[in-house]
């Protein structure tokens, strides 16, 4: 496995957030999580990209538990593309080469490539915050990509983009995960997105995991009456 979560609990200020009996992540599989704002979503994302540690459990990544922090090795098999990124006051060109470059790797061929795979060629040379929301979120997504991680996360990667973007953004998710195997995480409102992305799905409410099944298992026959209002589109807290 990727991943193996067992009694994981995350807290802030004493309130526990996230709870997770059980959850493991499979090599080269899309794995989609859904449910409402404040169901633990993009804390359990943090956590899988050992940006925090978990207040009690067990998180194991590539048979290795991780303890207080990942080593830099590990941490650098992971990458997050974030709902709103964050991106640096410099060209499109020099966001994406970002990863390459804390490595120490002068690869120019790799950013050229990406930025061509994501649409963004002739934007090399614009500042990136002269850009739309969706071209920034693409630049975010090729900067991840640019690294060939082993594990992509992504929380919300199309919110509040237009139609386009949404299907661009898609198709690359679709072809990293069929060409280079990528193992990808997807933290999603957006249950149709889901449907179309990944080969399991799970529901998180109140931190904690209720219901985890292949896609059309999930979408068309859950098991918990909870799951299926969510799905229906009723609103479930």
């Amino acid at each position: 496995m990727i991943y193996e979560l067992e009694n994981l609990q995350q807290t802030y200020n004493g309130r526990t957030v996230l709870d997770i009996e059980s959850l493991s992540v499979q090599p080269g599989e899309v794995l989609a999580l859904v449910g409402p704002s404040g169901a633990g979503k993009s804390t359990l994302l943090r956590l899988l990209n050992f940006l925090e540690s978990p207040a009690s459990g067990t998180l194991v990544y590539c048979g290795q538990t991780i303890e207080k922090s990942a080593p830099l090795a590990v941490r650098r098999q992971v990458t997050t593309v974030f709902q709103r990124p964050v991106l640096l006051h410099s060209s499109v060109w020099d966001n994406v080469a970002y990863g390459l470059r804390l490595r120490g790797l002068a690869l120019d061929h790799l950013v050229d490539a990406m930025l061509a795979r994501v649409g963004l060629s002739g934007l090399a040379r614009h500042g990136a915050h002269t850009l739309s929301g969706g071209e920034m979120q693409r630049v975010a997504l090729a900067r991840a990509l640019v690294v060939q991680p082993r594990v992509l996360l992504l929380d919300e990667p199309t919110a509040n983009l237009d139609p386009y973007n949404v299907a661009l953004i898609e198709d690359i998710i679709r072809q990293t995960n069929a060409a280079q195997k990528t193992t990808i995480v997807l933290v999603t409102h957006n249950v149709f997105q889901a449907r179309r992305l990944a080969q399991r799905a799970g529901l998180l409410l109140g931190g904690r995991l209720i219901e985890l099944a292949g896609t059309a298992t999930f979408f068309a026959s859950p098991s918990d009456p909870r799951t299926a209002a969510f799905v229906r589109g009723e609103m479930v807290y």
